[in-house]
């Protein structure tokens, strides 16, 4: 048992003390990147399914 309340004492002195955590402005641009960085990339994925699927159906109106 004193090896599980030192290691929560361990992790709550880390937490406070050495751990720098961002400001808020800096949180909001980070949020930010990250949803521009998926918009972008489930457009490139909405695009490649799109051109897959009429390529698929090209091919497949070939043979049938």
């Amino acid at each position: 048992m004193k090896k599980i309340k030192a290691y929560f004492a361990n992790v709550y002195e880390e937490l406070v003390k050495k751990v720098t955590w961002p400001k808020w402005s800096e949180l909001q641009s980070s949020a930010i990147v990250v949803m521009v960085a998926s918009l972008i990339f489930a457009l490139v994925i909405f695009v490649m399914d799109f051109a897959f699927k009429g390529l698929l159906e090209w091919v497949y109106g070939l043979f049938y």
